[in-house]
Formats: C-alpha cells, sequence, structure tokens
C-alpha cells in the first residue's frame, strides 16, 4: 500500500497476551506506512497503520478514536479480528473496508458480517488450495464478500475503492 493512502489502517492478529510481539517490527519491514502501536484515545490519522499490544486488542470508537480492550489472560484471543471488525462497522460503517487475509478457525467471519450490514466493503485473501480457514470460513459464513484475490489484487481494490470515494476513512486488514 502506498505511504499516501487516504485511510486509516488497523492490523490485529491472534497471539498470546503474555508474549513480546514483533508485529511492529515485522510490518516496518514491508511497508511504505509508518506502524504505529495505537494508544487509548489516540486521533487516527489517515496514512498510519495502527496495531494493538498482544494484551490490549485494537478497536475502534467514534470515527478515528483508538479504543484498547484489555486482553489479559488471552481474552478474545481468538476473536480479536470479530472485535476489531464489529466496532468498524458500527463506528465507521459504509466507510470501513474489512480484509480477512489468512488464520485458522472462523475468526473475522462474523466482524465481516457486520461491515457487509453497514454496507462497508469485505475483501478475503483467495484461498486457494489451503487447508479451510478464517478466509473460506468468511466466504462461506454471512453475506457476500465483495472481492476476492491475490495480496497485490486487494492492494489495488483498495487503492481503488479509496480513489473512487466509495470507502474514503478507514481500511482494516
Amino acid at each position: 500500500m502506498p505511504a499516501s493512502l487516504d485511510a486509516i489502517v488497523m492490523v490485529v492478529l491472534h497471539r498470546p497476551s503474555d508474549r513480546v510481539s514483533n508485529l511492529r517490527n515485522v510490518l516496518a519491514c514491508r511497508s511504505n506506512m509508518p506502524i504505529v502501536i495505537a494508544l487509548e484515545a489516540e486521533v487516527m490519522q489517515p496514512g498510519v497503520c495502527y496495531i494493538g499490544e498482544p494484551d490490549r486488542h485494537l478497536t475502534l470508537v467514534d470515527i478515528n478514536l483508538a479504543h484498547l480492550v484489555p486482553g489479559t489472560a488471552n481474552r478474545l484471543r481468538n476473536r480479536t479480528i470479530d472485535t476489531l471488525f464489529n466496532s468498524l462497522a458500527t463506528h465507521a460503517g459504509a466507510r470501513t473496508i474489512g480484509i480477512v487475509l489468512s488464520g485458522a478457525l472462523s475468526d473475522g467471519s462474523r466482524g465481516l458480517a457486520a461491515i457487509h450490514a453497514a454496507k462497508g466493503l469485505t475483501m478475503v485473501l483467495d484461498p486457494g488450495h489451503k487447508p479451510r480457514g478464517m478466509q473460506q470460513n468468511a466466504i462461506d459464513y454471512d453475506g457476500p464478500i465483495s472481492f476476492i484475490g491475490t495480496a497485490e489484487e486487494i492492494a489495488g481494490a483498495i487503492s481503488g475503492a479509496i480513489s473512487d470515494g466509495v470507502s474514503s476513512a478507514n481500511a482494516a486488514p
């Protein structure tokens, strides 16, 4: 994604709450955007990628305000994506792009359905021939997925949607 993307990007994943996270460093090696660990009640800015800490799950309150849900003792560990997506559907609605990239189980499925119901865009990395996991579960859950494709195709679809004004505030992988 370009550093000039006119969107707030929020990234969450499953990880134990009691382990050190290297997510910021991993993303910073591959991203043109600044990668920031969100602070409670932080006003998030377009062109920045926000993540939470392993024991503080990233969500949204209001249109651009970070909220960190305590996740100690692995609370919400396998529902971090649904938690974020549901908050996006509630507070950003049609301005949301929710994306499920990969993983096991079904986290993200319910949240994508909520984003779809709020008239936002939903995207899933093509699962190809991988064993059943989050991607296929999201595709099969409830409500059509707006776009299924490769990482490069998803990046293009996000850029196109934002430049077309379909979604101009929030992109949340």
